[in-house]
């Protein structure tokens, strides 16, 4: 480690006799030991035994003792590191503008905007008419809404066309089961009739009356049904508008922007079908758009006479947009509108009054391209830098030539642009604002082509601090995800500053799983094909070696939920490529999960990670799925995250994973595990209690580098 970065983190420690410490806690405090009941799991005539199967039951009381144990066992280990984590937690909160607020977004007559007032956690939701900001009323202020809660999110804020009722979701658990309310706007009161059981989100028709919503299933927590509710009447009254039959299909409602059209979504991983009503008719029927087809996937957008389809039809893998009447809505009339390019991926759509906008990814770099419809030539907004991200959003008005997006990097914060169309001007509506200062200058950003094992390119992307050196003593984390065709992209991050202020160089690799290179870049990491994801990984981290931005002492892995799932595999692949490696919410038992479709989310990941009542999947599966491949050897040093409430990765998962790593591991490398024991998936509720879960992730990785 090199002095530099020594000095900063002794003068962050309270207790400058850190090492001492630490080796008093490791010789005197002993793990956890789960106890071991043999389960018998046989498919295919393949037997496995799973000893920590009896984790599975949250109702049985040994188990939340163990997780509780695997708590205090935590605890006890890292209390050297608690100035650490707090010095961390002060740095990244200092960093937040604690008064800060939204660019307005104008909507059917109201200005809208979320504000954040000095010490709260949570947002407050406000309107007001042109001209009256002074006279801003609330929405929802969720601070007050949370008060006795130690978890709380609200979702799917949504007003209803006459501005009278908002609709909102509330999880309290963060299980992602949400129950609705509604609020007279005029009275101020919550209407009777609460909705239980959701996802949240809702869609009002035009009468500004009928609410339709979505309910999931109580166990599989699949989004299944969709009903209609009338403000202000029993729930008992509802009624089932759809009931999506297919459990490998998951089932959502929403609105065209035009507000014409109300739209079933009926989705898995690869197929869609839409379902569309006349807003102004929610007593009419349903109207199937296209049927589904397998591996047919479209999206809907409304302007005019005509839809828009953006679509994989007819063998499109990077996706392509079509038209057709709205009286004619059948594959056999859609017609191109923007044909398939083999080198650019079609992400989405955003629809105007005048334009068409569209978002693009090509050569792993995002792009906005805008087309007018009286057939004026499109082009591109221009970006300058090497690495970047940039996303359209909060675009509610039809009729206007004005584009909203947000662009950021590694090294600039988040701006939010209006872009005239016409005069293709832009105007800066909000930088976001670093309290104490922030020097872009003094970061550097890179974007790397490496060589995998099978010759195809891996991009990485880099940020580092211009005077932190290129060397095998200089400590790097890699993140990785490589599933669902999602792409993590090079994003701003204030809190990330306090590692890169201390040395480190942070970077991400876009690995085969996501759609970073387009369509076949996910298709190349999925199913039969997954195991591209950990080798991509594995590659790009030793080549940051050996090109010498690190080495395997000082080289760190992060993942979370699907990334979670390429943590375990590559520590089984290549153990000793890495110092430390953080796990969070880890979807690490792929093989016992897919095979029990009570599980949320099973039936619909077939067409992501392959059905293993398929053998040739399940030996497949069998062959990556971290749990089923821990092995006595050595393990780097582990932290392990997980939340009791999780709904997309069972907190058993990652228990059941590290009571077999400490079982079978032959180092006295850390292997920790942290269970938030209020909280989901998706981590504490709240700006601040977010902050300390990065600081807990980013104070062990420090903490090994001290080590050194």
């Amino acid at each position: 480690m090199s002095l530099r970065l020594f000095s900063i983190l002794t003068a962050l420690l309270i207790n400058l006799s850190y090492q001492p410490h630490f080796l008093m806690n490791r010789n005197n405090t002993h793990p956890p030991v789960a106890k071991k009941i043999p389960h018998r799991l046989v498919k295919h005539g393949d037997v496995r035994i799973d000893n920590y199967y009896w984790m599975k039951d949250r109702n049985d009381p040994a188990v939340i003792s163990h997780l509780e144990r695997e708590n205090t066992y935590f605890n006890e280990m890292t209390t050297h590191l608690e100035p650490l984590r707090n010095t961390l937690f002060g740095e990244m909160k200092s960093r937040l503008k604690e008064d800060d607020s939204s660019v307005p977004v104008f909507k059917n007559g109201y200005y809208y905007q979320t504000r954040f007032t000095p010490g709260q956690q949570y947002p407050v939701y406000v309107r007001w008419a042109p001209g009256e900001e002074d006279k801003a009323e609330i929405l929802a202020d969720v601070n007050e809404m949370a008060k006795g809660h130690e978890y709380y999110h609200l979702t799917g804020l949504n007003i209803s066309p006459d501005n009278r009722y908002a609709a909102f979701g509330i999880d309290t658990v963060g299980r992602r089961l949400y129950t609705i309310y509604i609020k007279d706007l005029i009275s101020g009161k919550m209407l009777t009739g609460d909705i239980p059981g959701t996802t949240g989100h809702t869609e009002w028709a035009n009468d500004s009356k009928t609410l339709f919503y979505v309910v999931k299933n109580p166990v599989t927590l699949r989004s299944e049904r969709i009903r209609k509710h009338i403000a202000g009447t029993d729930v008992e009254n509802d009624k089932d508008v759809y009931y999506e039959e297919d459990e490998t299909f998951g089932t959502s409602i929403a609105k065209s922007k035009s507000g014409q059209f109300i739209f079933i979504q009926s989705y898995s991983t690869l197929s869609t079908e839409y379902r569309y009503l006349d807003a102004g008719n929610p007593e009419g029927d349903f109207i199937i758009f296209q049927p589904r087809e397998k591996d047919l996937e479209y999206g809907l957008a409304h302007v005019g006479d005509r839809f828009f389809i953006l679509t994989n039809i007819d063998g499109a893998k990077n996706f392509k947009i079509m038209t057709t009447p709205i009286d004619k809505t059948g594959k056999e009339h859609w017609k191109d509108y923007i044909s398939h390019r083999d080198d650019i991926l079609i992400e989405d759509i955003t629809e105007f009054e005048d334009y068409l906008v569209l978002e693009e990814r090509r050569n792993g770099l995002l792009q906005i391209r805008i087309l007018r419809f009286d057939g004026t030539a499109g082009y591109l907004i221009p970006f300058d830098e090497e690495t970047y991200t940039v996303s359209v959003f909060a675009n509610p008005e039809m009729q206007t030539d004005v584009l909203r997006f947000a662009y950021n990097s590694l090294t600039t914060p988040t701006s939010v642009f209006d872009f005239n169309m016409t005069t293709r001007t832009r105007k800066l509506m909000k930088t976001q604002e670093i309290p104490g200062g922030y020097d872009p200058e003094q970061y550097t950003s890179e974007r790397l082509w490496i060589t995998a094992r099978d010759g195809k390119k891996v991009a990485v992307s880099l940020v580092r601090r211009n005077d932190t050196p290129r060397s095998p003593d200089t400590p790097l984390l890699l993140y990785g995800y490589g599933s669902y065709g999602y792409t993590v992209d090079p994003r701003f991050s204030t809190s990330r500053l306090s590692l890169l202020d201390r040395g480190f160089i942070f970077a991400i690799a876009h690995i085969r799983g996501g759609e970073y290179l387009g369509r076949a870049w996910y298709e190349d990491g999925k199913l039969l094909n997954k195991k591209n994801t950990f080798y991509d990984f594995i590659d790009a981290a030793k080549a940051l070696v050996q090109m010498g931005y690190t080495s395997p002492q000082h080289l760190y892995a992060e993942g979370g939920s699907a990334g979670g799932l390429l943590m375990g595999a590559v520590i089984n692949m290549e153990p000793g490529l890495f110092h430390g490696v953080i796990a969070a919410v880890p979807f690490v038992d792929v093989l016992t999960t897919m095979l029990d479709d009570s599980i949320p989310l099973t039936t619909s990941e077939y067409d992501e990670w392959g059905n293993p009542d398929d053998e040739q999947f399940y030996h497949y599966i069998k062959s990556y799925s971290p749990y089923d491949n821990v092995e006595r050897k050595d393990y780097p040093n582990l932290l392990v995250t997980t939340g009791l409430h999780d709904s997309q990765v069972q907190y058993f998962e990652p228990a059941k994973w590290v009571a077999k790593l400490r079982e079978y591991k032959t180092d006295d490398n850390l292997l920790l595990l942290y269970i938030d024991m209020d909280s989901g998936h998706g981590g504490a509720s709240g700006r601040y209690n977010a902050l300390k879960d990065i600081a807990r992730e980013y104070a062990f990785i420090i903490g090994l580098e001290m080590r050194e």
